[in-house]
């Protein structure tokens, strides 16, 4: 799942990004309200971290904009103002939580896998394709029954995959879905981590199930691409 933080102090902008790295999330990051909206416009979120006081636009400019145009990623609100009527701003402007910094990490860790079940029937928990069943939210993923040991990064190409399945996926968007925006395009990364995660899934049951198509990308289907 991808997560766009929004938060113009760098040191809590990358303490963030690293911690929701480390927990299997792709992170985008944007250090003020304008470049924020513009990310949140442009791509597709499952989730933003917002802080409320931000240069450019603020974080409720970014919640009701956003709203105003049938945006509906959900929205964990930060900040360090813990007033009632802050709080009620924010929810009110379209938020979908609201946390006070200081903050402990497993806690806003449990608001966002609480927030990402929430999402709705277009953003399932559980994802299955033949004899594949990955958990979005306990970051669990299986084949026939056996636990996949996979990083965090070859749990997202698998659970992209898995959410396009049988449709061929360039090296291009995965490097925009599963990497981050600025990541370099001439970089082999996506071969190498697509190689292991093949590796992977044909140890832990019967045939190929990622295939190469040449000068293309990648398909994830029982068999093998025409």
């Amino acid at each position: 799942m991808k997560i766009l933080v929004v938060e113009d102090d760098r040191k809590v902008a990358s303490f963030l990004e690293k911690g929701l790295r480390e927990e299997g999330y792709t992170v985008d990051a944007a250090h003020d309200g304008t470049e924020g909206l513009f990310r949140a416009r442009v791509h597709d979120y499952d989730l933003l971290l917002l802080d409320v006081m931000l240069p450019g636009r603020s974080g409720l400019e970014i919640v009701r904009e956003l709203r105003s145009h049938q945006i509906t990623v959900p929205v964990l609100m930060l900040t360090a103002r813990d007033a009632r009527e802050d709080i009620v701003l924010g929810l009110d402007a379209g938020a979908d939580d609201y946390l006070t910094k200081p903050f402990a990490f497993d806690e806003l860790l449990a608001r966002v896998r609480a927030l990402l079940r929430r999402g709705g029937a277009s953003r399932p928990d559980r994802l299955i394709y033949h004899d594949v069943e990955l958990d979005r939210v306990a970051h669990r993923a299986e084949r026939k029954g056996g636990r996949l040991d996979l990083t965090p990064k070859e749990f997202q190409l698998l659970e992209f995959l898995l959410l396009n399945a049988e449709r061929v996926v360039r090296r291009t968007e995965l490097l925009e879905k599963v990497w981050d925006l600025h990541f370099d395009p001439m970089s082999n990364v996506v071969d190498v981590h697509v190689g292991h995660l093949r590796r992977k899934l044909r140890n832990a049951g019967d045939g190929e199930l990622v295939h190469t198509v040449r000068g293309v990308g990648y398909v994830l289907q029982r068999d093998a691409p025409e």
